[in-house]
């Protein structure tokens, strides 16, 4: 079809309609692949640079661990000082959080990756060279600032980059690198000086930052703001030279059309929205299915497990050492086999087991501490509590752990992606705030009954994924959400 007979053809609501109620892209030939599932040096390189972030994520969370009784020595610290500096950094991420899609809707995605970078930079300089809290807060906070805009804009340019049959796998990269960042850090803090540690923190922002130079902008987003010329070269690089790109272009296009006559307000004025508009009818069931997942995520216990691991298995009377390194190598093989399964079985059934595996899991550790109780055998509470977070180290990660993420970037319309996404990233920072200040009010009060809840929780989880969560493997951005608004 030429460009002059696609701006003629005309296009009204009811052509969306098919006899099973599902809404499709009359556009396309449906025989056809819209997008070449072809794995290219442009695409991996892209997508190389920009997981760069997500490393620097797991860096920084996990961080604070390691480095605790180097730096409350070398600057006389109190435990609540300390702690402050611990907990500061998801005071960033609610920042920026709070304004990741604005952000990457004004400046692009690679123009918000540029700013975490800087953020990142700065942040682990103001560390490095910290003589007092005052200076240590400020650089942990700039970091939150920046891993918090980053876990929404890197999820969301890989999706918008990668064909739709490779996009899960993709996107997973995410969590295999905040897996190998923390685990990374974990190593080296253990043997090198804080300071060290947060110089070495520098280099991945460093490496992310020149290689944002050398990789083309999201194509989605250069075709939001009217850059069809750019849009094309950069789906043409991606892609591969001699690729044709005329149905995928077709396809944004097509979504642009209708996005400009009447479905929605003229996409060049969505920075004027109100983040207010995300709540019409239309968004409800991808805005549930978003936050859902997220608060399900935080509420099942991951910033639980995932900060207080020694001080649960210590209690329990099992070594913190094993199970730190156990559950390290179990959380990296399970972001790899995630990486690889994603697209072959798809989102829900990885979702549905994970859930039904971190249920078991909180049971398990829950019925330790309930046997603790009643002065059962050491033994069984420790080998309990150790086995269930194992369990949920490997359950949790292969699929609540970071598909939500990926479903994130996949399920809302390209003019609410910015003001939906900041919403569900705030909503999952609050949720990990939420989790770290409260869990040990909580654990102090009933050690079984907190890892009851968050099985009950995670079962809860179950039925709402059955029940709310869309398959979204194998199918474009553009015909997720036109199944999503429909």
């Amino acid at each position: 079809m030429s460009e002059r007979a696609f701006q003629e053809e005309e296009f009204n609501e009811e052509d969306m309609g098919t006899p099973g109620g599902e809404t499709r892209i009359p556009l396309i030939e449906e025989q056809e692949e819209v997008v070449p599932d072809r794995i290219t040096f442009v695409l991996v390189l892209s997508a190389f640079f920009v997981v760069c972030g997500s490393y620097v994520f797991g860096n920084a969370a996990s961080c604070s661990s390691p480095a605790e009784s180097g730096i409350m020595d070398g600057l006389g610290l109190s435990l609540a000082e300390y702690s402050v500096f611990g907990s500061i950094l998801t005071v960033g991420g609610l920042l920026g959080a709070l304004c990741s899609g604005k952000i990457a809707d004004l400046i692009g995605r690679r123009g918000a990756m540029w700013v975490t970078d800087v953020s990142g930079i700065i942040g682990w300089c103001a560390i490095f060279l910290s003589e007092s809290a005052w200076s240590l807060d400020l650089g942990r906070l700039l970091l939150g600032f920046g891993v918090g805009l980053a876990s929404y804009v890197v999820p969301v340019y890989i999706a918008e980059i990668t064909p739709k049959n490779l996009r899960g796998g993709f996107v997973s990269l995410c969590m295999l690198m905040i897996a190998c960042g923390m685990s990374m850090t974990y190593i080296i803090g253990s043997v090198l000086n804080w300071r060290i540690l947060a110089c070495l923190g520098i280099i991945p922002c460093l490496l992310q930052l020149v290689g944002l130079f050398l990789i083309p902008e999201s194509p989605r987003w250069l075709a939001k703001v009217g850059r069809e010329k750019d849009m094309k070269a950069a789906l043409q690089r991606l892609r591969g030279k001699n690729v044709d790109i005329s149905k995928e272009t077709s396809e944004i296009k097509y979504k642009i059309s209708l996005q400009q006559n009447g479905y929605i307000e003229t996409l060049q004025q969505v920075s004027e929205h109100s983040i207010f508009h995300i709540f019409q009818r239309k968004y409800a069931q991808a805005l549930t299915v978003g936050l859902g997942l997220m608060v399900f995520q935080q509420l099942g216990g991951l910033s639980a497990y995932g900060f207080y691991m020694s001080s649960i298995l210590e209690k329990a009377g099992a070594s913190s050492t094993a199970g730190s390194i156990t559950t390290a190598i179990v959380k990296l093989a399970a972001n790899i086999v995630a990486v690889f399964l994603m697209d072959k079985f798809g989102r829900r059934p990885l979702l549905l087991v994970s859930a039904s595996g971190a249920c078991l899991a909180g049971f398990l550790i829950g019925l330790s501490f309930l046997l603790q109780d009643y002065h059962q055998s050491t033994d069984v509470v420790s080998t309990l509590t150790f086995v269930g977070i194992v369990v949920f180290s490997g359950f949790f990660l292969i699929g609540l752990g970071g598909i939500p993420w990926i479903i994130m970037a996949e399920i809302f319309p390209i003019n609410v992606k910015g003001s939906a996404g900041s919403l569900v990233n705030l909503v999952s920072w609050f949720g990990c705030w939420l989790m770290a200040y409260t869990f040990n009010y909580f654990f102090e009060w009933s050690s079984a009954g907190v890892f009851f809840a968050f099985s009950a929780i995670c079962c809860s989880a179950v039925l709402f994924i059955a029940k709310m969560v869309p398959e979204t493997k194998g199918r474009t951005l553009e015909e997720i959400e036109a199944s999503m608004t429909s």
